[in-house]
């Protein structure tokens, strides 16, 4: 079973307008209501691809009571663990530019951590825990590294998907999968990446570092994946970039999907690349339709 974790779950408000002013009256054109965090969109992509998962992690109140009604309306599976504060609100303003407002989310207690991490600790080997996005700030930095090392104890495998800060601490427990952009990576290391030669070069030593597998995304010079002593390459499909929201969930989901259905690791990242493609050429995330077009256009080339 592929396990998500979303600390820090919200419902995304998105909010269209023809044009936005500053301190005066605005009128939305459209309104829509989503659940967000970077887990959840990996289990509602794994959803599209026909592949089961759980989501777990916090929620309260009345927003939380939305997040959960709505994974259940798409037949996902959740266990989130209540807490005593509301789930924080995104409101996403698409007028003429993009504007975001996120809220902080609820203060998580040590005895609500301590029961996730309980949840965390029954997994197997034959399980996979995603650990995707921020934290809140009241959960220690740590804590991707606690739930990893519990996994490792009981040999499941990790994917993680977060910033710099997050991941460091995780990298010498040998997780299956990290999936930086190229932005990240070079982060990572202190440095610009402008070219694939750069992105393999950076994402050989990151993977020196410790996970087995690592899948580098480079908008439009498309992606890399290395895993044991290969490299390989996709390209990108046609298509008109709508959003990058969600696009690298997308990936994961893809690529993890594509093993759970017994693919190669080539055409795992295949798919992978094309749930991520599919995102980015949409608003909202992929359908399965428009991933099985995109599928059949990715050429992986081995470098």
């Amino acid at each position: 079973m592929i396990y998500t974790l979303t600390l820090n779950p919200s419902v995304d408000y998105i909010m269209e307008l023809d044009q936005f002013t500053k301190g005066g009256l605005n009128r939305s054109t459209k309104e829509n209501a989503l659940p967000g965090g970077k887990g959840i969109n990996v289990s509602r992509v794994l959803h599209v691809l026909d592949v089961k998962s759980t989501a777990l992690g916090f929620a309260g109140g009345f927003t939380g009571e939305f997040i959960k009604q709505f994974l259940k309306n798409e037949q996902i599976e959740a266990e989130f663990v209540e807490v005593d504060e509301t789930s924080r609100i995104n409101v996403k303003v698409k007028a003429e530019d993009e504007t975001e407002i996120n809220g902080n989310g609820p203060s998580i207690t040590k005895e609500q951590l301590n029961r996730l991490l309980s949840r965390i600790s029954t997994l197997s080997k034959d399980d996979t825990l995603v650990l995707a996005g921020s934290i809140p700030a009241s959960v220690p930095e740590s804590f991707y590294q606690e739930a990893a090392s519990l996994c490792g104890k009981r040999e499941a495998r990790i994917v993680i998907d977060a910033e710099k800060k997050l991941i460091a601490p995780v990298l010498s427990l040998k997780p299956f999968l990290i999936k930086p952009n190229h932005h990240e990576l070079g982060e990572m290391f202190g440095v610009e990446i402008n070219s694939v030669e750069d992105a393999v070069f950076y994402g050989k030593k990151l993977k020196e570092k410790g996970p087995e597998n690592v899948i580098v995304s480079m908008a439009e010079k498309g992606a890399l994946l290395l895993s044991g002593k290969d490299v390989y390459q996709a390209s990108v499909p046609d298509g008109e970039l709508k959003s990058s929201v969600g696009a690298g969930d997308s990936t994961v989901a893809g690529f993890l999907a594509g093993l759970s259905k017994g693919y190669s690791m080539e055409d795992s990242f295949r798919l992978g690349t094309a749930a991520g493609s599919a995102t980015a050429f949409s608003i909202g995330l992929c359908d399965a339709n428009k991933v099985n077009d995109l599928y059949k256009q990715i050429e992986i080339s081995k470098r």
